[in-house]
């Protein structure tokens, strides 16, 4: 990182927790390669402060933007003056930039993040068929890049199935190819399973799916970045099941991020 100097660029990440993210270390590694005069900061505000911070971090006139994670990615629309097409069919934010006026525009990055993150890692979800737990922001917009990616079939669990049934009716909307179900107990079946829920990120945290169910053969992939082996993860190689860590999300869609914020 270059000095911090007044002619510098803050960005931010908003969460609750915040001890987790390693978003911080990945952007400003970034920006040192592209020679951006910028640095990201973890801001730790909770829900109930959520409104006051970003009407106060609005007014800061060297903020370039804002990274927006758990839990805030589908309250925060609200929140931005505009929203780009895919975030407002996912109806979540989590990259946000604030133009020199305050103007806040949200994107939502984590679902084409997540695929790019796959196919770097060498697993291409093209024809496969899909397991996800989870129906809240990042669990929305890897949905929807999932379909998008060509995959034959997606099941949603989520511990309300409201909101996993909500969900799979939008992605079905969009990608009518696509087969849609909510029954949270087809785990097996899946080609791929994928954990887009907190559960994992925290010590004695309950199993997002049944872990018995998982098999050789399997690829088991996570949105969670620490820890770098989720409970999920590890019980997946038990059975030796192919497994795809979290990280490789975030540093696939970091370009996209500062690209978003005009870093680059």
């Amino acid at each position: 990182m270059s000095e911090i100097t007044g002619n510098t660029r803050v960005y931010g990440i908003l969460a609750d927790p915040i001890h987790h993210v390693k978003t911080p270390q990945v952007m400003n590694r970034l920006f040192a390669e592209i020679g951006h005069d910028g640095v990201l900061v973890p801001l730790h505000v909770g829900a109930d402060g959520l409104e006051d911070a970003v009407r106060g971090l609005r007014n800061i006139q060297s903020l370039a933007g804002l990274i927006v994670t758990v839990p805030h990615k589908t309250v925060i629309p609200d929140l931005c003056d505009d929203l780009t097409d895919q975030a407002r069919m996912v109806g979540a934010v989590n990259c946000i930039r604030r133009d020199a006026d305050g103007k806040l525009t949200g994107a939502i990055l984590d679902g084409v993040g997540f695929v790019e993150g796959l196919r770097d890692g060498g697993f291409d979800p093209k024809g496969l068929s899909v397991i996800l737990a989870g129906a809240g922001g990042a669990a929305s917009a890897i949905a929807f890049a999932l379909a998008d990616a060509g995959i034959t079939a997606l099941t949603i669990a989520n511990r309300t199935e409201a909101r996993a049934k909500d969900l799979a009716a939008r992605v079905a909307a969009a990608y009518p190819d696509v087969t849609l179900s909510t029954d949270a107990t087809a785990v097996a079946a899946a080609d791929l399973v994928v954990n887009a829920t907190s559960l994992g990120m925290r010590e004695g945290d309950p199993l997002p799916l049944d872990a018995k169910q998982l098999r050789k053969g399997q690829i088991i992939a996570e949105a969670i970045m620490e820890p770098a082996v989720t409970p999920l993860l590890a019980a997946a190689e038990k059975v030796g099941a192919r497994t795809h860590p979290g990280l490789p999300m975030l540093q696939s869609q970091a370009r996209l991020m500062a690209e978003f914020m005009g870093a680059l």
